[in-house]
């Protein structure tokens, strides 16, 4: 019997026992849907489930704006593109760096999709100062290569960010500036905010639309999504 069928049958259940049709013993309504649910467990999942999703879809609906409008640069794809995709990514992120060819697969696929980068420093001792960087190195135009070059580093240290930003031509000493300008603070303080209010407790995640998807889900996942919001 098929879920809708469960709980019609169900559902007939209550409106006998209401109606007070039904004498086998006094039993009550609160009865009948207890043994319903021990028998179908999976139910209170999936009403949980949906109702994390409403309210995060909620939550996305009062913050999207601010979310889908990048920090100046911090751009991946078609800057100007029609369709947009939000990802939450951290440089010391292995699961981040695993996504690279999938979201240069997207980029390729779709030339008028525009990745807005939420940089989400939340896992090495150095993942706040390697952003700072790449928020140093958008607002020279060079924000692309510092993503790719950082993360094609490997671990990120201090020599390692040097390295990156010596190869990519980054003007250090603009860069410096840059990265230690409040606002340049106040961005990553207020993508953790977002993060934790939309329930991302990692990276990578990612927004398409009203779709919400936590960690490195590979390529199909994400043009799913993608297709989903395209007009018809």
């Amino acid at each position: 019997m098929g879920t809708t069928s469960r709980f019609a049958a169900i559902a007939l259940g209550v409106v006998l026992a209401g109606a007070g049709l039904w004498y086998g013993g006094r039993v009550t309504v609160e009865n009948i849907v207890r043994d319903y649910l021990l028998q179908n467990p999976e139910i209170l999942a999936q009403a949980s489930e949906n109702l994390q999703r409403k309210q995060a879809t909620a939550t996305l609906a009062g913050v999207r704006q601010s979310v889908e409008t990048p920090f100046p640069g911090a751009v991946l794809g078609n800057p100007n593109g029609h369709v947009t995709m939000v990802e939450f990514s951290d440089y010391a992120c292995g699961y981040c760096r695993q996504s690279l060819p999938d979201v240069a697969a997207l980029i390729a696929r779709n030339p008028d999709l525009r990745i807005v980068v939420r940089e989400l420093p939340i896992i090495s001792p150095h993942s706040a100062d390697a952003a700072k960087l790449a928020l140093a190195a958008a607002e020279q135009g060079k924000y692309a290569a510092f993503h790719d070059a950082m993360f094609a580093a490997g671990q990120i240290t201090p020599q390692t960010m040097t390295a990156v930003a010596a190869k990519i031509g980054l003007d250090m000493d603009r860069a410096k500036r840059v990265a230690s300008d409040p606002t340049v603070e106040a961005e990553l303080n207020r993508n953790i905010e977002t993060a934790g209010r939309l329930g991302f407790s990692g990276t990578p995640s990612w927004i398409v639309g009203d779709h919400m998807i936590p960690g490195a889900v590979g390529i199909d996942q994400l043009a799913e999504a993608l297709k989903a919001v395209r007009p018809a």
